[in-house]
């Protein structure tokens, strides 16, 4: 490919200067002003050679032969300085093409190797194209993207793209190899050993109950405790292995970090009582359900000088647009900073319009607090899909930036959301 490459700038090279050259150097050889004044010249001189022939003869005075001998003498030495610019011209014109066949190949080659981009010049099946997500599609993609890497085994990103690519293809094996990769580049990022984990189990049996599963497992939870991907898996791990405690207790921590009532949410809530009923059914399941009660971790603390509470009602002008039984959420987040909700809690349409109070118990998670931050912002939301995450179509207000301890708010659902 880099022998082709060349040789097809060499030929563009060549057809550049005869274009550019060719013509310069024929009109130094071959220069058709120079020989149409010769031809002019030799015209003057046989028109002086008449006028002497007409002076002798007497069909001229000597008057009017003087004045039509300057009159050639004055045009004989007009075409003579011509015919020498002419000639100097037909000199510079070679000096020039020399110049530019020599200059033309020594400094556009170092100017493209400087600004070009030789990427360009490879064949369309050899580019690595992804789409919106990421993903290459393509085999002929997977396979420059994979000999790319090869030459460059430090592209993380490339690593990253691989393995999603491998794994959107049901390539397990593959992805699994390249996540092995990644993982030795970033050693530090607890979503790449989820990953891992998740690919190799595929990879072998579909099962999570493995070793090496649960030691890539181990290895992001020992960097991020609260990887939800990571928290997700090694519950699931628990359960096909018989250990409902690891699951409950590993599926509890996760779901403090979704939105209560999501469908995630409320998916893995669903999970967490299925171990827990089987947990019960097992000898001795009750003492250690009771135990895991015990060790639950505590609500977090309460202070009412953050509490936040007014009143929220659904605009007459938006009224058609909901129905009784849907969900309304009822949110603080930051003014600045995250958009997790900050505290929630949710009613349904037929409740409003109705008197709300928010504060630190309703945190849904223990980090981020109604007192912790500056100025917040209340939002109530109808949503459609019964998540507090704003989807489009959904209905919502929004109050100002407050301060938390903000008594008496007037928050009025009036928009849609986009």
């Amino acid at each position: 490919m880099n022998y082709l490459f060349w040789i097809l700038c060499a030929l563009v090279i060549v057809i550049a200067l005869l274009f550019v050259v060719l013509p310069l150097w024929r009109s130094s050889s071959k220069n058709n002003d120079v020989l149409r004044d010769a031809a002019n010249l030799e015209i003057l001189r046989d028109q002086i050679t008449e006028m002497d022939a007409d002076l002798r003869n007497g069909l001229l005075t000597q008057e009017l032969y003087e004045q039509g001998k300057r009159e050639i003498q004055s045009r004989l030495l007009d075409e003579v300085k011509t015919t020498q610019q002419s000639v100097l011209h037909s000199g510079n014109s070679r000096v020039l093409a020399v110049s530019l066949a020599i200059l033309l190949p020594l400094f556009s080659i170092p100017l493209y190797l400087y600004l070009g981009n030789y990427d360009a010049a490879l064949p369309l099946h050899e580019k690595v194209e992804a789409d919106s997500a990421g993903v290459i599609r393509s085999e002929a993609g997977l396979k420059a993207l994979a000999s790319q890497l090869k030459n460059k085994p430090e592209n993380a990103n490339g690593w990253f793209m691989l393995a999603s690519s491998y794994v959107a293809m049901k390539r397990y094996a593959e992805a699994a190899s390249a996540y092995e990769q990644l993982a030795k580049l970033v050693p530090n990022e607890a979503q790449v050993w989820a990953n891992y984990a998740d690919v190799y189990a595929m990879a072998n049996g579909q099962t999570l109950q493995s070793d090496e599963v649960a030691r890539l497992l181990g290895k992001a939870l020992a960097i991020d405790p609260n990887n939800m991907t990571a928290l997700a898996l090694s519950g699931s791990a628990g359960m096909q292995r018989g250990d409902f405690v690891a699951a409950i207790t590993h599926w509890q921590k996760l779901v403090t970090q979704l939105p209560p009532g999501s469908r995630d949410a409320l998916g893995f809530e669903g999970s967490i009582q299925r171990a827990r009923d089987l947990l019960a059914a097992q000898p001795g399941g009750k003492e250690k359900l009771a135990q895991l009660t015990v060790q639950k971790a505590p609500e977090a603390a309460t202070n009412p000088a953050a509490a936040v509470s007014g009143k929220v009602s659904l605009s007459p002008g938006l009224a058609s647009k909901v129905a009784p039984t849907d969900t309304v959420f009822i949110l603080a987040r930051a003014a600045q900073g995250p958009k997790m909700p900050l505290a929630v809690f949710r009613k349904q349409v037929k409740d409003l319009p109705l008197q709300f109070t928010l504060d630190d118990s309703m945190a849904m998670q223990p980090q981020l607090k109604l007192s912790g931050f500056d100025q917040v912002v209340v939002v109530a939301r109808v949503s459609k899909s019964g998540t507090p995450m704003a989807q489009s179509g959904d209905l919502q207000g929004l109050s100002g930036a407050i301060k938390p301890g903000s008594k008496g708010l007037n928050v009025v659902i009036d928009s849609v959301v986009p």
